[in-house]
């Protein structure tokens, strides 16, 4: 087999959880379809998770700070079993700007993977990861420096 012919089985950070999240999210599309505000797809995202079981919280402050100081805060969408962040959009089409404020919330906290979804007149998702060794000392940089 050639270099190129190889597959590569990559393992994928909380793969079980966001497969379940995606399936949700095509759920809640096929059953809500598109042209509702994000509000009502977080609210009904929300509701299944609730009803699956599935530990999260909704509008999680996210603490944005540069050289040791508090910028501002943030709001991201659902946070999900404290591992995954979810941001909602019902736009057109996911653009650039879309994948770079969820990958900014990633930068921001010690939390590694993102999945974005687009209720949008067709169904989106990205799945997005951020991973660095300064993580860890950012989300403790960070949380040190809260009142």
């Amino acid at each position: 087999m050639s270099e190129s012919e190889k597959i590569v089985n990559v393992e994928l950070k909380h793969a079980d959880l966001t497969d379940k999240l995606i399936g949700i999210y095509y759920e809640l599309y096929n059953e809500l379809g598109h042209g509702f505000l994000e509000s009502v797809y977080q609210k009904a995202f929300a509701l299944v998770l609730r009803q699956e079981g599935i530990a999260y919280q909704q509008q999680t402050p996210i603490h944005v700070v540069f050289r040791g100081e508090e910028l501002g805060e943030f709001f991201a969408d659902l946070l999900v079993e404290s591992s995954v962040l979810i941001e909602l959009k019902a736009v057109r089409a996911l653009e650039k700007t879309h994948e770079r404020q969820l990958l900014n919330y990633l930068r921001a906290t010690n939390i590694e993977i993102g999945l974005l979804f687009n209720f949008g007149p067709a169904p989106q998702f990205r799945r997005l990861a951020f991973d660095n060794s300064h993580k860890g000392r950012q989300a403790a940089a960070s949380a040190a420096s809260q009142p």
